[in-house]
């Protein structure tokens, strides 16, 4: 009875060590994967910050920058403002003349599409 006590001892003691190994394997491979996480996210972070600094040279290599880009869309707005108000001043007469012609020189018609079924003829 003593062998059999003995023997169940060991496949206990064998089994807690088992336990225990396959506890560290498991927090080994959880800190392995946050690591990895972890390294790839710092990865992901550099691509993007490389990324950003390519298109930021992009952008002043082709675009200008943005005050360069502000300054012309003003200078452009001006230019179309101020031609607009020399087409208003070359125009403004004869727009004024058409518009008084068209209400004091009024002609009275009947309209084309209108007919008379009864004419009291």
């Amino acid at each position: 009875m003593a062998s059999q006590t003995q023997g169940i001892q060991q496949l206990l003691t064998a089994e807690k060590r088992a336990a225990e190994k396959v506890a560290e394997a498991r927090k080994r491979k959880a800190k392995r994967i946050k690591q990895a996480r972890e390294e790839a996210q710092a990865e992901i972070e550099r691509y993007r910050q490389e990324r950003e600094r390519l298109f930021r040279e992009y952008e002043a290599k082709y675009m200008g920058s943005k005050e360069d880009v502000a300054a012309k869309i003003d200078k452009n707005a001006q230019i179309l403002i101020q031609d607009l108000h020399t087409e208003v001043e070359n125009n403004k007469e004869r727009v004024l003349m058409e518009l008084l012609d068209l209400v004091c020189n009024i002609q009275p018609e009947v309209h084309r599409n209108y007919f008379v079924m009864n004419p009291r003829d």
